[in-house]
Parts: C-alpha cells; sequence; structure tokens
C-alpha cells in the first residue's frame, strides 16, 4: 500500500498560524510554542504531507449558540487584553481565533462524518474541553469538541456521538454540557483528585442522560497499564453497547510523565497505544470515524512526541481502511 500524501489522504489536518496569535501577556503554560513543537515534529517525520489539509473558517452563529449563550460570547468579546481568571486569558485577538478553532473543528467532523476523510487531527488552540456553556476556564474559552458534536446531532438528529477525554485533567464543560443528553456518551480518564476537582465515578448522568457519563478516575502515577486499561474498559464496557456514530477525541498529551502539569506517569508509546485501540474500535464500529481535538500537553518535547505518535496512528488506520475498500 503505497504512503499517502496531501491530495489522497484520508486523515484531514487543522492547523491555521493564526492560532499561534492566541497568547498571554505573561508567561504561561499554553503557549504558542506548544503547536510549533507539534508542527515541527510532524514535519520532521514527513507526517505533515501525509494529511489532507481541512478549511479554517469561523464557526457559524447558529453551531456556536447551541453550546454557549450571546452573554458568554458577549463576554468573551469584552474581555480582550484580560484574565477571566488566573488561569485563562483573552489577547486582543482571542475572541476570532478562538471561533475560527471552533468553526475548524465542526469543519473536520463534518467531513468525517460525510466520508470525505476517515479521521482527522485537530492542532488547535485555546483548547476547550473545561470551558462550561456560560463560563470560560482551565484556558478554555469555547468547548470545542461539544460544538462539533452538537452541530453533527443538529445536522443529522439521532447522531450517536461517543466523546472520549483522555486529558490528564477531567473535561468538567464537555460533561455539564451533555450531562443530561442520551445521545452523547461522554468519557473521561484523568488524574484524580485534582483540578478541576469534578469527574468522580458517581458522576454517570442525570435524567434522560443517565448512564451516558462515564469517569474513570486514575490516581497520580497510576502509569501506562493503567492509563491503558481505563481506555479498554470503557471501550469493551460501554462504548460498545453504546454504538457510536462518530468518535471525538479530546486529545490531551498532559498525562505523559515529563509533563509538570500532571502526574500520571504515561509514556509516548502509550499515547500510540491508545490511538491503536481507539482507531481499531471506530473501525469496528463507526467506519473509522474519529476527530481528534487538541487538549492539553505543555512539556515541548513530550506534547511533540506524543502528538506525532498519535497522528501516525491515525494516517495509518485511515490508510488501511481507505485501502480496504478499493
Amino acid at each position: 500500500m503505497s504512503a499517502p500524501t496531501a491530495d489522497t489522504s484520508k486523515t484531514g489536518w487543522v492547523f491555521d498560524p493564526a492560532f499561534l496569535r492566541h497568547n498571554a501577556d505573561i508567561a504561561h503554560p499554553e503557549r504558542p510554542a506548544r503547536l510549533a513543537a507539534i508542527i515541527e515534529s510532524l514535519d520532521r517525520q514527513g507526517l505533515l504531507g501525509a494529511m489532507t489539509p481541512v478549511a479554517v473558517e469561523p464557526v457559524s452563529a447558529a453551531d456556536l449558540e447551541r453550546v454557549h449563550p450571546r452573554s458568554h460570547i458577549a463576554t468573551i468579546e469584552m474581555a480582550r487584553g484580560q484574565h477571566l481568571d488566573p488561569d485563562t486569558f483573552v489577547s486582543e485577538e482571542s475572541p476570532e481565533i478562538a471561533l475560527l478553532v471552533a468553526g475548524a473543528v465542526v469543519e473536520a467532523a463534518r467531513r468525517v462524518w460525510t466520508g470525505e476523510l476517515i479521521n482527522a487531527f485537530c492542532a488547535v488552540r485555546p483548547p476547550g474541553h473545561h470551558a462550561l456553556a456560560e463560563r470560560a476556564m482551565g484556558f478554555c474559552l469555547y468547548n470545542n469538541v461539544a460544538i462539533a458534536a452538537t452541530a453533527l446531532c443538529h445536522d443529522t438528529p439521532g447522531t450517536r456521538v461517543f466523546i472520549l477525554d483522555w486529558d490528564v485533567h477531567h473535561g468538567n464543560g464537555t460533561q455539564a454540557i451533555f450531562y443530561e443528553n442520551p445521545n452523547v456518551l461522554y468519557a473521561s480518564l484523568h488524574q484524580y483528585p485534582f483540578y478541576p476537582g469534578t469527574g468522580s465515578a458517581a458522576e454517570t448522568g442525570r435524567g434522560a442522560g443517565k448512564g451516558m457519563t462515564v469517569n474513570v478516575p486514575l490516581s497520580s502515577g497510576a502509569g501506562d497499564d493503567q492509563f491503558i486499561g481505563a481506555i479498554q474498559s470503557i471501550l469493551d464496557q460501554h462504548a460498545i453497547s453504546f454504538k457510536p456514530d462518530i468518535v471525538l477525541l479530546s486529545a490531551g498529551f498532559d498525562a505523559h510523565k515529563f509533563d509538570s502539569l500532571g502526574g500520571l506517569n504515561v509514556t509516548t508509546e502509550a499515547f500510540a497505544k491508545a490511538t491503536s485501540l481507539v482507531a481499531d474500535f471506530a473501525h469496528e464500529t463507526c467506519h473509522g470515524r474519529i476527530v481528534s481535538v487538541l487538549e492539553g500537553g505543555y512539556d515541548l518535547s513530550a506534547l511533540a512526541a506524543s502528538a506525532s505518535v498519535h497522528v501516525s496512528e491515525l494516517i495509518t488506520a485511515a490508510n488501511t481502511h481507505w485501502g480496504g475498500q478499493n
């Protein structure tokens, strides 16, 4: 099987130089160098040319407002040059950049949904999984994954979306947005107790969404076996019976053993294995559809290495799957 090129690849690539201009006025772990490190690594390994670029346009008001009310959007707009809390900043251009990020993730999700792409990796910032419907927090302004999932559910009523979040921090915003939604399975493995304080195993959803939230708390120092075991357990015990139509992945790499913002002690190789597991699951259940969206990851070398093996596995999965259709 020949290696894919940008003209033939069924793996989408989301990036825009504008994402580098979201920048705090002080030293901050969520910095532009994160994306620069990923891009340099992907380019060095020949992976950039093996993906299909996805157009980056601002999210539509309709797609955005299905998740975030206008009052929240106005708060982001008016916060230019300010910190919304000690962790979360809004530079002068951040409101426009956050709209670009959300729009690009939605576009990638729609292209994967229609089969134009099999999977996609979105190298974006600001991240999103801590953003609540009405509150920015934890470096996050808008909840990119939630906006994309909601757009797909609106486009095709009855769509079943599986969101897997393996960031070291619990995705409290994504969980809260879908806590009563029976068509979205939100599953998270994360360090606990830890920021933001949510994510206990007892949090399982409410009302029509009861059982549609799955949390697997891991203790500091858990390591590769527990990390991979938690993903396998989620897939086997919850996701397979849910029968999703697409997988959205909140791909944080801050569980890495060299990342100072977490303590799960996960290796680069474990992120490759995790990606392979999810790709195999998606191939078996939903035509390989995966949209991976960058969340955390703050040690530049660990982030670059982890994102690279992640992307390599996505490309391999897409190329194998597409090749099998010809």
